[in-house]
C-alpha cells in the first residue's frame, strides 16, 4: 500500500480584513483575481500592496497634449499607471520607452503593460536611471521626442515593502535603495557619515529644524532596522507634541533616502538633458513630492524660459483636487508642472 503524497500547506485564509504583514496580502497582490477587494482598498483612501495608483493621470496625460503616433518617455516608469494612459493615447503607430532603476519592480512592470495587448514595438523598457535619458534617446536612434512624463520620487510598491527599508511605520532592513544592487545601503552610509554632511543633507534634502542635533546625535552610528533608526531619531529630540515628532521622523527618513539614491543629483542632471531631449513644442511633464523636489524643476524651468529654451511653462501648480486626495492621501503632496519646448521661430 504506497503512501499519499504529502499535501502542500494550505495558504492562510484571508479573513476579510487588510491583513497586517505586506507578504500576507495575496488578493492585492493578485488584482486580476480580486477586482472587488482592490475596489475596497482604493475606497477606503489606501493603496493596495504591491501595486501603486498613479496620482494626477488626467492632469498630466492633458499637459502632454498626447496624440497617436507620438513617440515620448516616460522617465520614471514605475508601476505603470502613468504609461498605460500614455499608451491608450497614442497606439498604435506611437512609442513609449520606460525608464526605471529599479532591477526588482521593472520587469513586473514590464509583464503587466505587454499582457494589455499592445501592438508590437509600442512600448519598450530600459533599466536607466532618468538622468542618462539623452543616451536612451540617441540608443533608439532618434535625436528627441515628442513628449517625456516624470513621476519623481519613491513608488508606493518601494515604499510598502518591508524588505525595501523605505518606511519607518514596519520593520525592515533600513536599506532605502531604489536600486538594491548599486550604492550603499541606508545603513551602510549612516554609519559612514560625518556630522556636517549629515546635518546638511538634513537641511538641503527635508528643511530639518532639528539638523544639527539630530545629525550629532545619530552621525556615524549603525542601524541594522527601520524601526530602530525611528525610535533613535525619536529619542534624539525634545519635543512634547507626538504629531510633530512623528513629522521629523518622516523628515530623516526622506532626507535619508535622497541622500543614499542621489536623488537631486539625477533630478538635477536630468533637469539640464531635458530641453535637447524635446523636440520643437516638445512637452514635459513633471510630479514632485517635497518642495526640494519642487524648486528645482521651477528653477529650472523659468531659467530654461529666461534662455529661450523652453516656450511657456503653466503660471500656476497643479495640485490633486480634494477627491483624488481623498481616494488617494499620497496624493497629497503632489505638485505637477509642465513646460514646452521653444521652436526656432520663437
Amino acid at each position: 500500500m504506497s503512501e499519499e503524497p504529502p499535501r502542500p500547506p494550505r495558504r492562510k485564509r484571508y479573513g476579510g480584513k487588510n491583513p497586517r504583514r505586506f507578504e500576507d496580502k495575496y488578493k492585492e497582490h493578485d488584482p486580476a483575481r480580486y477586482a472587488d477587494t482592490i475596489a475596497k482598498v482604493i475606497a477606503a483612501g489606501k493603496t493596495p500592496a504591491g501595486s501603486h495608483i498613479p496620482i494626477l493621470l488626467d492632469e498630466c496625460i492633458d499637459a502632454l497634449a498626447l496624440q497617436s503616433g507620438m513617440i515620448g518617455v516616460d522617465a520614471t516608469l514605475g508601476y505603470g499607471g502613468h504609461a498605460l494612459g500614455i499608451l491608450q493615447k497614442i497606439v498604435p503607430a506611437g512609442k513609449l520607452i520606460g525608464l526605471d532603476i529599479d532591477p526588482m519592480e521593472l520587469p513586473k512592470t514590464a509583464a503587466r503593460l505587454a499582457a494589455k495587448g499592445y501592438p508590437e514595438g509600442c512600448f519598450e523598457t530600459v533599466r536607466s536611471n532618468y538622468a542618462g535619458i539623452a543616451k536612451v534617446i540617441a540608443s533608439h536612434g532618434l535625436t528627441s521626442v515628442d513628449f517625456v512624463m516624470a513621476d519623481l520620487g519613491c513608488s508606493s510598491m518601494q515604499f510598502d515593502n518591508p524588505s525595501r527599508g523605505f518606511s519607518f511605520k514596519v520593520a525592515g532592513p533600513l536599506d532605502m535603495r531604489m536600486n538594491p544592487e548599486r550604492g550603499l545601503s541606508a545603513s551602510e552610509w549612516l554609519a559612514k557619515v560625518s556630522v556636517a554632511r549629515f546635518e546638511n543633507v538634513l537641511l538641503d534634502h527635508s528643511d530639518e529644524p532639528r539638523a544639527r542635533s539630530i545629525a550629532e546625535a545619530l552621525a556615524g552610528n549603525h542601524f541594522s532596522s527601520t524601526l530602530g533608526f525611528a525610535q533613535a531619531i525619536r529619542e534624539s529630540i525634545r519635543v512634547s507634541d507626538e504629531d510633530e515628532r512623528e513629522r521629523t521622523v518622516r523628515r530623516v527618513f526622506q532626507a535619508v533616502r535622497i541622500a543614499v539614491n542621489e536623488e537631486f543629483t539625477a533630478l538635477d542632471a536630468f533637469l539640464r538633458e531635458l530641453p535637447r531631449c524635446l523636440k520643437p513644442g516638445g512637452r514635459a511633464a513633471i510630479l514632485t513630492f517635497h518642495s526640494g523636489e519642487d524648486r528645482r524643476v521651477k528653477q529650472s524651468f523659468k531659467a530654461g524660459i529666461r534662455d529661450g529654451l523652453y516656450s511657456d511653462i503653466n503660471d500656476q501648480v497643479i495640485i490633486a483636487s480634494d477627491d483624488e486626495r481623498r481616494l488617494n492621501p499620497r496624493s497629497t503632496s503632489a505638485k505637477l508642472r509642465w513646460v514646452i519646448r521653444a521652436s526656432d521661430s520663437d
